[in-house]
């Protein structure tokens, strides 16, 4: 029976010193902690506190996401990590009429400053870590935070947590982008900029790979295009006149974990040491924190299958120690109901459980990277490093990542790599149990959770009571400032916060952006 990677190298039944024939620990490992972090990014890793647990959760109205956060709390989530309907995360409020349907469906609605203010009710801004999965509009919420952190009276420097805020892996990915690239980064680079000065904690963007690897990328084309995006990014900042140091220690990273644990561990090591060199030699960051490629994990969504859905809590528990076995920093774990349906409240808590039973019941936690030194895993670790180098090599040979969405190159890899395992599955030569494999005769009932289809009509009330209160010339002023500083080089997250205070809504805001920049249309590929 033969074996083979996700990324197509065939496994060897047995693994030996040979292998590692030349290999220099010190060079390619190091210590935990340093350079080139192979080993983790932390000298001490989990032995003195385990990793942020976060439950990805939001949908409907700003007050159930809210109540499902008490819930999540009180059953020991140590970070909140929130899910934006598709209207919010394309920039449009409830009451357009592209949102007709949407509204609150794959995550919570969020349309102005009110709807912010629920969404975090008696959830103290100081004390919680607060992801948001928001990109295109990654700026108007992480703003919409901040005001409700100052109306509880936490200052900016007391926030913590992450905005997605990662544009480029949507033009290869997801969809959900709204300005074309260049205006895209150039607001990604006003936010390092704004936070800073304002949000001196806030990691200002998670350079994503998971959506990549969802759509069918494989391990090495995960980490060789979300690091190239990261790249972009940086030169973006430099060339904004942004010191590397200044900014750099608070990217962040957020990688998907499969099921196919060793070679996940093997991926996790080789994104570390590659991002170390390249911020080190390329752009001649300084700071060790510069260097360290800090990242969120999730569990493979795409894994989950809809059949027996009782058997996704096995491949979650596993997909969740490759990611920790790979020294994440944070993880969120998929409930097992989730390719049938949005979470029921027991199976978040069971997704929950599992962390805590990796944290504190097994001794994974009990020393820093295990495998190191492993045959098999070192060996992998550096066959990752070299298809994806020579896939970050192509993609310079495009001029860059933007250069390269524009002509389809990753987009069109990672869909040959998606057909590929369609076929292995169709086939069953790929193996998934109870979809086709080990079947059973008849499915047992499961009820899911429904989101109430009220909930649009709600949300566009609630917009017109705003829009009815609200002193509209305040609003107009702060729209049209936000425009003046869109045409010129202020920075736009000032005169955009002003708008949302005066309670300018996200479709507003966008909108106005829309008007400057215009919106982003795909090229044909090559």
């Amino acid at each position: 029976m033969s074996h083979q990677t996700e990324s197509g190298w065939d496994f060897e039944a047995v693994y030996g010193p040979e292998r590692l024939e030349g290999f220099d620990a010190a060079e390619k490992l190091g210590a935990p902690g340093e350079y080139p972090f192979t080993r983790g990014v932390y000298p001490t890793m989990y032995t003195q506190r385990p990793w942020t647990m976060r439950q990805y959760a939001g949908f409907g109205t700003a007050a159930e996401s809210n109540q499902r956060y008490h819930q999540l709390i009180d059953a020991g989530t140590m970070g909140l990590s929130v899910a934006f309907d598709l209207p919010t995360q394309m920039g449009y409020d409830s009451d357009a009429e592209i949102a007709h349907g949407e509204v609150g469906k794959v995550g919570v609605a969020i349309d102005s400053i009110d709807d912010m203010r629920v969404l975090f009710d008696r959830i103290p801004l100081d004390q919680v870590s607060t992801s948001m999965t928001i990109n295109a509009p990654g700026s108007v919420l992480l703003l919409l935070y901040q005001l409700v952190a100052e109306e509880q009276g936490v200052s900016g420097d007391k926030l913590t947590g992450t905005i997605q805020n990662d544009v480029l892996k949507e033009y290869i990915a997801r969809g959900t982008y709204i300005y074309p690239p260049k205006e895209s980064l150039r607001l990604i680079s006003d936010i390092f900029a704004y936070c800073q000065t304002e949000l001196p904690r806030w990691n200002t963007i998670s350079i994503s790979g998971y959506h990549m690897a969802e759509a069918g990328a494989t391990p090495a084309q995960e980490i060789a295009f979300t690091l190239a995006d990261g790249i972009e990014y940086v030169r973006t900042a430099v060339a904004a006149g942004l010191d590397v140091d200044t900014f750099a220690p608070r990217l962040s990273f957020f990688f998907v974990s499969r099921t196919t644990l060793l070679e996940e561990v093997a991926k996790f090591r080789a994104a570390r040491r590659i991002w170390a060199q390249v911020m080190r030699d390329e752009f001649g960051a300084k700071n060790p924190k510069s260097l360290m490629l800090r990242f969120h994990t999730q569990t493979a969504g795409v894994q989950l299958t809809a059949q027996q859905p009782e058997v996704n809590l096995v491949r979650v528990a596993i997909q969740g120690l490759a990611a920790v076995l790979g020294g994440t920093q944070s993880l969120h774990t998929n409930s097992y109901d989730e390719a049938i349906a949005l979470p029921t409240e027991k199976a978040a808590r069971l997704a929950l459980r599992t962390q805590q039973v990796l944290a504190y019941e097994t001794d994974i936690t009990a020393t820093v990277d295990p495998f190191a030194g492993s045959y098999v895993v070192e060996s992998l670790t550096d066959e990752v490093e070299a298809a994806a180098r020579e896939l970050m090599d192509q993609v310079e040979e495009f001029g860059g990542a933007v250069a390269a969405i524009e002509k389809g190159f990753q987009k069109q890899e990672i869909e040959r790599s998606a057909y590929r395992i369609a076929q292995e599955i169709d086939s069953a030569e790929r193996v998934v149990v109870g979809l086709n494999k080990y079947r059973v005769a008849e499915e047992e009932p499961y009820e899911p959770l429904r989101v109430n289809p009220l909930i649009e009509a709600q949300q566009v009330e609630r917009l017109a009571r705003l829009r009815a209160e609200r002193d509209q010339a305040a609003v107009d002023k702060a729209l049209s400032d936000l425009q003046n500083a869109a045409r010129g080089n202020d920075n736009c997250l000032y005169p955009m916060k002003e708008a949302l205070k005066a309670r300018a809504t996200v479709g507003e805001v966008s909108n106005a952006l829309r008007a400057v920049w215009g919106v982003y249309v795909p090229a044909d590929t090559f």
